[in-house]
């Protein structure tokens, strides 16, 4: 589904990317509809994560060239917190702790953040805890994670499982997910993945990049991408990510040797 205007919510067309002078996308192009989740798998080192963290505008990211139309407008010309604002949502890999920070500060805090650049006005602290109790049931999280310094002393699950109350709350039009099943136990990865279903609509989007397929037996994609070498490779259906279960990604390299 594209947007009202007939235009993708995102289109990639040959970026390339480098990390510390290293290149690492050479030539990405992507097309993601409203509505849609976008599967971008691949092995280590093959630039998935690279990918997701430069739309989202992480400065360790450079950008060499390429174009990036985001809602009809240029990401790339966007600072990280106007791509936020935005609709934009980066899941790390691996969520950062924020000692002395009480989760329900931050959240509250990002939530305002969003109404204020839309013209709205900052909750009320009861209006807030009203919306976060429902949105923790909805996403079936512990409400007692809200209570708690951001991610210090978070398990992984529970890292994983506050940011998708993050992405409940502030109900970004495009999540782009880095490795959300990393470090999971089967319980968290269910629990991860059927907040993320909740979540899913027809206005919004997903991007998921993931090194296993086993993370898709949960949350069914529209698409799957093979992302080797900085360059999507092969391109699919649900079916794809099985095969690669079954064959690994030898197969895709030599293919393209």
């Amino acid at each position: 589904m594209t947007n009202q205007n007939g235009t993708p919510m995102l289109q990639v067309k040959d970026l390339h990317v480098s990390v510390e002078s290293q290149e690492i996308l050479k030539g990405v192009n992507l097309t993601v509809n409203s509505g849609e989740v976008h599967a971008i798998m691949g092995p280590n080192g093959s630039g998935k994560s690279t990918l997701a963290n430069s739309l989202a505008g992480r400065p360790e990211y450079t950008v060499n060239s390429g174009s990036v139309i985001y809602k009809g407008e240029d990401l790339l010309s966007m600072q990280p917190e106007d791509r936020a604002r935005k609709g934009m949502f980066l899941a790390f890999q691996y969520p950062m702790e924020l000692p002395g920070v009480r989760a329900w500060q931050f959240l509250k805090a990002a939530v305002d953040a969003k109404r204020k650049y839309n013209g709205d006005d900052e909750m009320t602290a009861r209006d807030f805890d009203r919306l976060l109790k429902e949105k923790v049931q909805q996403v079936d999280i512990d409400p007692e994670l809200s209570k708690r310094n951001v991610n210090e002393g978070f398990s992984g699950g529970e890292k994983k499982r506050n940011e998708i109350l993050q992405m409940a709350l502030l109900e970004p039009t495009l999540a782009l997910l880095d490795e959300t099943d990393s470090g999971l136990d089967i319980d968290a990865l269910r629990i991860v993945s059927d907040g993320i279903n909740t979540l899913r609509n027809p206005s919004n989007a997903v991007v998921l990049v993931t090194h296993y397929q086993r993370i898709l037996n949960y949350i069914t994609p529209d698409f799957v991408h093979v992302l080797v070498n900085g360059q999507i490779v092969r391109s699919g259906g649900p079916e794809l990510a099985h095969e690669l279960e079954e064959k690994g990604y030898d197969w895709i390299r030599e293919s393209i040797s």
